[in-house]
């Protein structure tokens, strides 16, 4: 067998942009004959699919599965909003995700095992994909939301959240719960999970705002204590009013159901990516050069 050297894997990688690991494998498959790589990467989709890894992905889908006591929030993007209604990245999602929750959440391992599927697709449907985020929550119980759904389990917000307990009303308040979280996209779960860095910081901007200059130091501790309680009203899950009866928080709902939060995830599609906003004239300008 020919020897795979950095040079051959180089030299692939220029004549197809391929990914490093994907020229090594190629040349491994085809005992260093750097044509019949490049043959071997273009049946599987790989060159096609590296030509469109520039290209920003910031739709697709978010999908929830669930298996016995653990649940998994994936996200899945694409180009456009048109593809996330082919029915071809719909299965994708569901296998991507189903062998997420086969791996326990676990993405880096997710991602090594799907990503010849995630190449095939893109050079099928011909835009760039990837998998951006897995996020896995477990307990006694686990229920999910999707909001708006595309079809069924998949759609723009994800949210698994897990609870422990063995209340009779945690089946009926769980699926409350989960669409609470969607609502109110709380940060923490617990006033014990807050950065107390965070916690610091919000205490410095409301004192440094001017609110409590002038007023005396008993007066200024109360005015932050009750700063930081509407701090932890907005974000934290625990203390938030509950969105279907905003007389109680969800750690009081909880607690009247006999059930106790153990974690939760969401994902917003698409959220913290830069899209880029290409002027359709200059666009069709440059394909005319």
């Amino acid at each position: 067998m020919a020897e795979v050297t950095a040079k051959l894997i180089q030299q692939l990688r220029e004549k197809t942009s391929a990914g490093m690991l994907d020229c090594k494998k190629a040349l491994i498959e085809n005992n260093g004959d750097i044509d019949a790589a490049a043959d071997w990467l273009r049946q599987k989709g790989i060159v096609k699919a590296a030509s469109k890894a520039g290209r920003v992905a910031a739709s697709g889908l978010v999908t929830v599965v669930k298996c016995d006591n653990m649940g998994c929030v994936v996200e899945l993007n694409a180009e456009t909003d048109f593809v996330a209604k082919n029915e071809k990245f719909q299965k994708l999602v569901a296998d991507v995700a189903n062998k997420a929750l086969e791996l326990s959440g676990d993405f880096d391992a997710t991602l090594n095992a799907v990503h010849d599927d995630i190449a095939a697709t893109i050079a099928t449907i011909g835009e760039n994909m990837n998998l951006r985020r897995i996020a896995k929550v477990s307990g006694d119980h686990v229920f999910s939301y999707i909001h708006n759904a595309l079809v069924p389990g998949m759609g723009q917000i994800g949210v698994a959240v897990a609870i422990n307990g063995n209340g009779d009303k945690i089946a009926e308040i769980g699926p409350k719960i989960a669409m609470h979280i969607a609502a109110n996209k709380p940060e923490f779960m617990t006033v014990a999970d807050v950065d107390p860095a965070a916690v610091e910081r919000e205490k410095k901007v409301f004192i440094e705002s001017g609110a409590t200059a002038g007023k005396p130091e008993n007066i200024v501790e109360k005015m932050v204590e009750g700063r930081m309680k509407k701090y932890y009203a907005e974000s934290v899950l625990e203390e938030q009013p509950f969105v279907m009866d905003a007389s109680k928080t969800v750690k009081q709902v909880l607690d009247e159901a006999g059930g106790k939060l153990a974690g939760f995830a969401y994902f917003v599609l698409g959220e913290g990516i830069e899209k880029r906003e290409d002027n359709l004239a200059d666009e069709v300008a440059k394909m005319l050069k």
